[in-house]
């Protein structure tokens, strides 16, 4: 077996349980965090509908973002929506036979990945040259851009410029997900295509523990997901309830 079949194919595996043990713990983590106040952004929605309508306003359209800021939402929407049409035809790796979604999306992923990059300059320049984002701004947050250009940038160079042997990717990749353990198909070793997944299983190590988190930190944010209604219900944290009861609770003296 060579090694860097061998290299790969542990890296995923070991990139994967990161990614998910650490993204599940993090969002345990936010589902119990308590929310001592009542703090939703106004206008807020004053029912759990309306709730959902937000979030998802925020999720798919960047709503407050583009009352905000046009030209940020602009590279932010194209980065996002980009990279989701990108991350669908990267579903062809991984899936035989192919959803016939998977395949339409084909072409669209293909020439979208230069619209994925275009956002991603833009948010760039934007971190660099905007005076009052590049005084917060700090290296891992650059990381994280320099990271996503470089999957970019080297899965451009593999599409239309140096090609590698999909089919044989392919292989690989249904060989590791059968978790036929030292048994995996040889995987191709182009230069770029090593670069490309070395980027991606980094990325996927340091997504947990990065600013990244804002994707499922969204749902939790007291300021989008709670209902303006302070006067007809009282919030109380579950803490404080617990802090009170034990407070409240008749002591016997001796």
């Amino acid at each position: 077996m060579e090694f860097w079949t061998a290299f790969y194919a542990i890296s995923f595996y070991v990139a994967t349980f990161i990614l998910v043990f650490g993204l599940g713990y993090k969002i345990y983590q936010y589902a119990v965090t308590p929310a001592p106040l009542k703090i939703p952004t106004t206008p807020a929605p004053v029912t759990t509908g309306g709730v959902v309508v937000r979030l998802l306003s925020e999720v798919i359209l960047f709503k407050s973002l583009f009352r905000s800021n046009k030209w940020i939402w602009l590279f932010a929407i194209m980065f996002h929506l980009a990279l989701w049409i990108v991350l669908v035809r990267h579903l062809r790796y991984f899936m035989d036979p192919v959803w016939t979604l998977v395949v339409l999306a084909q072409p669209f992923g293909k020439y979208g990945s230069f619209i994925m990059l275009f956002g991603l300059l833009g948010l760039l320049a934007r971190r660099m040259f905007v005076k009052r984002i590049c005084y917060i701004s700090s290296p891992s947050d650059y990381l994280m851009l320099f990271l996503l250009l470089t999957i970019g940038i080297s899965g451009v160079l593999i599409s239309f410029v140096t090609r590698t042997d999909i089919i044989q990717f392919k292989a690989f990749m249904l060989s590791v997900l059968s978790f036929d353990f030292f048994s995996w198909q040889t995987m191709p070793t182009d230069t770029m295509l090593l670069i490309h997944l070395a980027s991606v299983i980094l990325l996927m190590i340091i997504f947990p523990f990065s600013k990244l988190l804002h994707v499922p930190g969204v749902f939790f944010s007291p300021t989008r997901n709670q209902v303006d209604n302070p006067r007809e219900k009282r919030h109380v944290a579950p803490w404080a309830v617990k802090k009170f009861e034990t407070s409240s609770a008749p002591t016997t003296s001796e």
